[in-house]
């Protein structure tokens, strides 16, 4: 179905139709690229470590495309299976040091997998030296819980997910903190903060 945007509609949904348009354009050519890697791999033209490294490197720039795809593009009326978004998050793993673990075992709608995406990012922006996230799904209710030795967190940045008394300055790569609190009043979500000095959970 054609995705169209009204004058007059929210930020969030511009803003997920750029993201739907700038994940199609990339997903192709980076598909290219892997085809062509593995055919290069079984004529035996080209092995060694270059190639690892050639390989590895366009698998994680496929998983985070497919991540940005859901996390930044247009929701719609679709559901993620539980297999497709565990692997998902584990090929994102794979090349970081923040470690996503999906707990849901049912398809759930795009919708409210974004939302656990935008979460997750967020989380990701405390633990710069790593660490654990539990995504969790219990009678209607999502819990995004990140944790690691030592979080860093900005108050201001954080208060803005629940108040929009407290604005924080909003970067490029700040901009899941900008995008969450919309995301989620669309979807008829209320967003609640939970920090300690090593956890953080975001619930909706």
């Amino acid at each position: 179905m054609k995705q169209e945007l009204a004058l007059g509609e929210s930020n969030v949904n511009l803003a997920a139709l750029i993201g739907s348009r700038i994940c199609h354009d990339l997903i192709s050519p980076i598909g290219a690229i892997s085809n062509g890697l593995e055919l290069l791999d079984m004529a035996g033209a080209m092995r060694g470590p270059e190639l690892e490294l050639i390989s590895g490197s366009v698998g994680n720039a496929g998983a985070r495309i497919r991540f940005f795809r859901i996390a930044y593009g247009e929701a719609g009326d679709q559901t993620l299976g539980s297999s497709e978004v565990s692997e998902l998050l584990d090929a994102l793993g794979q090349a970081g040091r923040l470690k996503a673990h999906w707990r849901p075992t049912t398809a759930k709608p795009r919708q409210e997998v974004r939302l656990a995406f935008l979460a997750l990012q967020c989380c990701e922006t405390a633990m710069p030296l790593g660490g654990h996230v539990e995504i969790e799904y219990d009678n209607g209710h999502w819990s995004v819980t990140g944790t690691a030795d030592k979080l860093t967190i900005d108050p201001d940045l954080w208060r803005g997910l629940t108040s929009k008394t407290a604005p924080a300055r909003i970067t490029p790569a700040l901009v899941q903190f900008a995008l969450l609190p919309e995301a989620a009043a669309a979807a008829g979500r209320r967003l609640r903060v939970d920090t300690t000095s090593t956890r953080i959970a975001i619930r909706f």
